[in-house]
């Protein structure tokens, strides 16, 4: 690997953009694991849970480097909306988010075994949607991909269709808190 700082367990383009906006460098090597997506659980305890079994699956193959891991989720209801499956999917989700308030939750995980280091935390942000018809929804998937979202949706896209307002971190909707991480990253001297 490079002279980068640290490995992203991540391959969302997200998450790489949100890191080269703070001067962050970075390798980037995706986890090859598979996620909790606990339909009625703890949303919050999910991803960071997810954030950490990302982080530590590639911590384990590189153990001499640093290593950030992140997971973000919508839940609504008392249920977490992962990633559609399909189109129609992510419709019924944007239909059921029209009009309503729901929480975007991140967590995020920095490991290092050879220092011993696993750190985990997250962030809460809520989204507020505007009322969604069929019409608006078929307009905003002409211009975003809702499949590799949670959610079916991102902020930064075709906002001005879909969302009324948000409390809390923008980044933090598109995957991960920028301030949190950032200043974890000073700690470790890895920014």
């Amino acid at each position: 690997m490079g002279l980068a700082k640290f490995i992203l367990a991540s391959q969302s383009p997200r998450r790489k953009e949100l890191l080269e906006r703070i001067g962050a460098s970075f390798d980037i090597l995706p986890a090859d694991v598979e996620e909790f997506e606990e339909g009625h659980g703890d949303p919050e305890g999910m991803v960071r849970q997810n954030a950490l079994l990302k982080a530590t699956w590639i911590a384990d193959r590189h153990p001499d480097r640093y290593v950030l891991g992140s997971d973000t989720t919508v839940h609504l209801d008392g249920r977490v909306l992962v990633k559609p499956v399909d189109l129609a999917d992510a419709k019924q989700m944007l239909l059921k988010l029209g009009g309503r308030t729901h929480v975007v939750y991140t967590g995020f995980a920095l490991v290092c075994r050879d220092r011993k280091i696993e750190v985990v935390d997250g962030a809460r942000s809520e989204v507020t949607f505007k009322p969604l018809d069929d019409g608006i929804i078929d307009e905003y998937l002409k211009i975003v991909n809702p499949l590799d979202k949670a959610g079916g949706y991102g902020i930064q896209e075709g906002t001005d269709l879909i969302i009324e307002s948000f409390k809390g971190s923008h980044s933090n909707i598109m995957g991960l808190p920028l301030d949190e991480t950032k200043a974890l990253l000073q700690r470790h001297s890895l920014l």
